[in-house]
């Protein structure tokens, strides 16, 4: 099947943007733009620069909503609608760049522990206004699973899917590096041909650590194998540095054949 293979680091928001010239050299198809920090794209003056460093390059591009302080899910009402404009807005600007857009799920706060019903709820209806807009603007909005951290909702396959499940505009970001902290890769990887966006790192199977392919325990010759059989498109890359960025690269090369 066809992979490309694109590159984002959440550690480079706040440089210079001239080190999205390294991505290219270090042989990726694309750029993830982290859309936070310098990357703000509701802003007009970072968006034009983008856009001119964009139209430089070879580079195709997918986008990963703010998350930051954002919560899908919470039962605080003002945080709740600022957290879906936030992604709103993101994904109104998104649409000049590229069809396709991650988002994270919220999670329990201490008062949304008391509430988990309400919590799935209030998720739920979150989806159902942003696939909205993601609609209006012809982009895919990918929710992705999370780390191994128990207020976070979508840690597993099933109730990844079943969040997204019937809502137009809403896809699936299946993240392996985060699958790998709480024991899933398995799982996601028998389901993988459901996913509309991948992301991949590795790590020690505990922390989020976003370590360069083959620097933690995951078998990515076993991972490699499954996903180019069963996916076709963008996988992102994610690491902390160009030369992080040229280790992964060269163990994609070997492993997703």
């Amino acid at each position: 099947m066809n992979l490309r293979p694109y590159f984002s680091s959440s550690a480079k928001v706040w440089d210079d943007i001239q080190w999205v010239y390294g991505i290219e050299e270090a042989g990726y198809a694309g750029w993830e733009i982290v859309a936070d920090g310098n990357y703000r794209l509701e802003k007009p003056e970072i968006l034009e620069k983008i856009k001119e460093v964009v139209a430089s390059t070879r580079l195709g591009v997918t986008v990963h909503a703010p998350y930051g302080d954002l919560n899908l899910a919470t039962l605080n009402d003002p945080i709740w609608r600022e957290s879906i404009r936030q992604i709103e807005v993101c994904i109104a600007h998104v649409s000049e760049l590229t069809d396709r857009v991650t988002i994270h799920p919220g999670y329990l706060s201490p008062a949304g522990k008391l509430l988990p019903q309400k919590v799935w709820e209030l998720q739920k209806e979150a989806l159902r206004r942003i696939g909205k807009c993601a609609v209006e603007h012809s982009v895919l909005a990918c929710l992705e699973n999370m780390i191994h951290q128990k207020e976070f909702l979508c840690r597993d396959c099933g109730e990844l899917m079943g969040m997204a499940e019937g809502i137009e505009g809403i896809g699936l970001t299946f993240d392996f590096g985060h699958a790998n902290t709480v024991g899933k890769v398995p799982e996601f990887l028998s389901r993988v041909a459901s996913a509309n966006h991948i992301h991949i790192h590795d790590n020690h199977g505990i922390l989020d650590e976003h370590l360069p392919l083959g620097a933690g325990t995951i078998d990515w010759k076993t991972v490699g194998k499954a996903i180019a059989s069963r996916y076709s498109g963008v996988i992102v890359i994610e690491g902390r540095s160009i030369e992080e960025a040229k280790k992964s690269r060269a163990v994609f090369s070997e492993c997703f054949v």
